[in-house]
């Protein structure tokens, strides 16, 4: 601090104690891993108000009760396998995802273009790239434990109700790789739409809109082609609906049940259905960096 002396009109500096900071530069990395972690907490309102906590947790549960009264039933009437298998019990409870999605993609993006945020983040080492990752990160990161709990509870009642280990590990184990793919493929489309508006309820409606209507469409231009004796077209018309996306490749590398009139086709179908949704899965991430480049930093 310098000040005026008023005799000589010369200024003197004062030590009044700043040091120097000595400690570890964590860089970039520690920054990506900060931010990912806090928003996936956010993701479940964690470090937030008690209100923020409810609506994702009360979708947990959701999520969760009918595996647990699955896993208790199964135990008390000693069934020999699970009524529902993981990859099953995750889709019958799409709509239950949908709004987890609709509710959290906004509250995961939007909130830093309403209260421009942005710069603040990019004031440190942290680029647009690194935002886009972060944020990807723990949106796939809050969906996959959403989807993946229930599954393990499933797999866990199994156990305590002495089936065989190795069937429902294998169904556990596909259960898991479906919420892995499920997860990439949604947090994209959802991330995507919900940075398109600052305003969070705008955000919420534009997210499970998309999602309603593709699924819509794609049902019915597939129960369309399938009633009019073209079951390949079907099959490919599921391509509309992530989910549905989803569920076809699925059922091409483990075998699970198809909701569709018509699976994908044969290898074909599996091999298009999987290159289609790692296009959805890479553009969606690509559009996201794009969006990114154009939010002011300033």
């Amino acid at each position: 601090m310098s000040t005026s002396d008023s005799g000589s009109g010369a200024g003197v500096i004062h030590d009044i104690g700043f040091r120097h900071y000595e400690g570890p530069r964590l860089g970039r990395g520690y920054l990506i891993r900060s931010l990912l972690i806090e928003s996936l907490r956010g993701c479940y309102g964690l470090g937030r108000s008690t209100r923020s906590k409810i609506m994702p947790f009360l979708l947990l549960a959701v999520m969760v009760a009918p595996a647990v009264i699955v896993a208790v039933v199964a135990g008390v009437t000693n069934l020999k396998r699970l009524p529902i298998d993981a990859v099953e019990y995750m889709f019958a409870l799409e709509p239950a995802i949908a709004i987890y999605l609709a509710a959290q993609s906004p509250a995961t993006v939007s909130r830093d273009l309403r209260f421009r945020t942005m710069p603040l983040y990019l004031s440190r080492p942290l680029t647009r790239n690194d935002y886009v990752l972060a944020k990807y990160g723990a949106m796939s990161s809050a969906l996959f434990i959403l989807i993946a709990l229930p599954q393990t509870v499933l797999f866990v009642g199994a156990l305590l109700a002495k089936m065989s280990f190795w069937p429902n590990a294998k169904d556990w184990a596909a259960g898991l790789l479906g919420a892995v793919l499920l997860s990439l493929v949604l947090a994209g489309v959802g991330l995507l739409i919900a940075s398109i508006t600052p305003r969070r309820g705008f955000g919420v409606a534009a997210v499970i809109t998309v999602l309603l209507l593709l699924s819509l469409v794609s049902g019915v231009l597939s129960g369309l082609a399938d009633a009019n004796d073209h079951p390949d077209l079907s099959g490919y018309f599921a391509m509309l609906s992530p989910v549905a996306l989803v569920q076809g490749v699925l059922y091409w590398l483990v075998n699970t049940t198809s909701s569709y009139p018509q699976p994908p086709p044969g290898t074909t179908g599996g091999l298009v259905f999987t290159a289609v949704m790692l296009v959805v899965i890479v553009g969606c991430y690509a559009l996201l960096l794009a969006r990114y480049r154009k939010v002011s930093a300033s």
